[in-house]
């Protein structure tokens, strides 16, 4: 049984971690190698469900 994780990641994040892996995939393409780790991921940060939540500081 795999263990899920989850992380907040605002729309900028979002946005990085798309593109970082984006081309990571097109570099793989490239040089003729297999793309299926980084497509699976970058599909599943895709495909994620948006939640809002609010986030309070406190001080301690």
């Amino acid at each position: 049984m795999s263990k899920k994780y989850y992380i907040a990641l605002d729309d900028y994040e979002r946005g990085t971690i798309i593109n970082c892996l984006n081309d990571k995939r097109n570099k793989l393409i490239a040089d003729g190698k297999y793309t299926d780790a980084v497509d699976e991921v970058l599909l599943k940060i895709l495909n994620a469900k948006q939640k809002k939540f609010k986030v309070v500081y406190k001080e301690v």
